[in-house]
């Protein structure tokens, strides 16, 4: 009766494996061991769903080994409507500022891809949802007139769940101010790469991210301004199958290209090459 002894010990007792070694797929259900998800940049391999990353690994993925310069790390946003839902606003953006250990959404900086210096802004979902506040907007538009001043292209990896609704209308007010950089960055002929990773939704959506020269996407990546069960209520109308994913937008011309993550570094190489090869040729 050994084997039926074993049944009653306690699960934490007959467990001896570490927590935390595995992730389940979200797409495919599948168990993956935590560390070839790693080495696979976060992609299952089996479905080829693509994980959530931090602005730090994505930055890991998309440039080359120390090169990434991190600018503005001081700006962090503040709390001008002492605002209050579930908990104070200071309180909730303090718990996120510890646990990430960064000042808001986004990281901003120069780095080389290949032969090529650009400048370039990575927001990360995890804080806060991505959502945009008054500090993300900062580093964001900073970094635009840096890119212009220093004649330099400009990439921005765009995860959002849209305006910081905290913040209120100094919030909404960062969609016109990066727009309006953007603008003078495209004035001045240089180009604006903009990448969309899932999610990217909301005020971002209706402002700088869908404003690139160049728009790629990650696969199956959700990318709207509302939401697509808002639509669904709103219109009382059922929406079409895979309605504001990456493939969609590409098939309908709304965006340029879908790229997995393990190429996106090659593809935004190629890119920056073919530009300053015709820059040199027109020299």
């Amino acid at each position: 009766m050994g084997w039926f002894s074993k049944l009653l010990v306690p699960d934490r007792e007959k467990s001896k494996v570490p927590q935390g070694l595995w992730e389940k797929c979200p797409g495919c259900q599948r168990v993956i061991y935590k560390k070839d998800l790693e080495k696979n940049l976060w992609v299952c391999a089996q479905c080829g769903y693509h994980f959530k990353i931090s602005a730090r690994d994505r930055i890991d993925s998309l440039v080359e080994p120390g090169s990434f310069k991190e600018m503005n790390s001081n700006i962090g946003s503040l709390d001008p409507l002492e605002f209050t839902d579930t908990e104070k606003y200071c309180d909730r953006y303090k718990k996120a500022r510890d646990k990430s250990k960064m000042n808001d959404a986004c990281l901003t900086g120069t780095a080389m891809l290949g032969k090529n210096k650009a400048a370039i802004a990575v927001m990360d979902f995890f804080f806060m949802g991505g959502s945009m506040g008054a500090a993300l907007g900062e580093k964001i538009t900073l970094m635009t007139e840096f890119a212009t001043e220093n004649r330099l292209p400009l990439i921005i990896v765009s995860t959002s769940g849209g305006a910081r609704m905290q913040e209120g209308i100094f919030s909404l007010m960062q969609m016109a101010k990066t727009s309006a950089a953007l603008a003078r960055h495209a004035k001045a002929g240089l180009m604006f790469i903009s990448v969309l990773v899932d999610p990217t939704t909301g005020g971002v959506t209706a402002s700088y991210s869908m404003l690139g020269d160049i728009i790629i996407a990650e696969p199956n990546a959700l990318i709207c301004f509302a939401g697509p069960r808002v639509i669904e209520q709103t219109i009382r109308q059922k929406l079409p199958e895979g309605f504001q994913r990456s493939e969609f937008l590409l098939k309908h011309g709304i965006i340029d290209m879908v790229v997995p993550r393990s190429e996106m570094h090659d593809k935004l190489e190629f890119i920056l090459d073919f530009i300053n090869s015709g820059e040199r040729a027109v020299e």
